[in-house]
């Protein structure tokens, strides 16, 4: 996922266009991008520290909450960062911060509200060592051939995984919300919206999950086959993950 900004130029572009041009062009442009040496998401959490830390909590403030929720920050996660910045920092900063941050991880808006033509379902405990972020499961078959309705928060993902079979297997994937991605080994990643069909050989190397900034439900497919089982493999590291263009349908 690329960082583009365009504050700068839209805010203070005829006031003071250098300081625009060094806002959008360096500071997000070319230091946000450079996700080899740091990803989006631990470049999130030192920017929102950083913050908190000189009590600024304004709408700048927001804004990186935001972003870092984007880039993969949890509920759980952001809490634990502000509670543990909160001895280092001051209890009143930690206090100002938590309020704003209760408005960006808003229980209100998930997962309610998600999950498709069928639901959200559970959540995805089972299978949790297997994610980066938080997943729901729903099947709605468990006989004859296994459909399961899966459900991904933003930039939640599984880890790359292998379907072997001795014969037949693979799985099929039916995207029905959201936007999400699909991998293969070696290959570009796949763009995925609404009515998008993925069909995943046995033996392929791959990963999906959802977009960064949107919550993704596709229906799993187990394709019949002779001796099927699951390979779990390494996690989708962040670089790989965080070089994904942003705005996916567009890829």
């Amino acid at each position: 996922m690329t960082v583009k900004q365009t504050a700068g130029r839209r805010d203070l572009g005829e006031f003071a266009p250098e300081f625009a041009h060094l806002n959008d062009d360096i500071l997000f442009g070319e230091v946000w991008n450079r996700t080899t040496a740091l990803s989006l998401r631990d470049r999130s959490l030192v920017t929102v520290t950083t913050l908190m830390a000189q009590g600024l909590v304004d709408s700048s403030f927001q804004y990186h909450l935001q972003t870092a929720k984007n880039n993969g920050i949890t509920r759980t996660e952001i809490a634990e960062i502000l509670t543990h910045a909160a001895f280092y920092a001051g209890w009143p900063k930690a206090w100002a911060a938590f309020r704003m941050a209760k408005e960006v991880w808003n229980e209100n808006e998930e997962p309610a509200g998600h999950g498709g033509l069928f639901g959200l379902g559970e959540p995805n405990t089972a299978f949790a060592p297997y994610f980066i972020g938080n997943s729901y499961l729903k099947m709605l078959t468990t006989t004859g051939i296994p459909i399961a309705n899966v459900t991904f928060e933003p930039g939640c993902r599984n880890n790359w995984h292998v379907h072997h079979a001795l014969s037949g297997g693979g799985q099929l994937l039916l995207c029905v919300d959201g936007q999400g991605w699909y991998q293969e080994w070696g290959k570009p990643a796949r763009a995925l919206n609404p009515g998008d069909v993925v069909v995943i050989p046995a033996g392929v190397k791959h990963w999906h999950g959802a977009a960064a900034d949107s919550w993704f439900t596709h229906l799993a497919i187990e394709v019949p086959g002779e001796e099927t089982h699951n390979e779990w493999l390494e996690a989708v590291a962040d670089d790989v993950y965080d070089s994904l263009p942003q705005d996916e349908e567009n890829a």
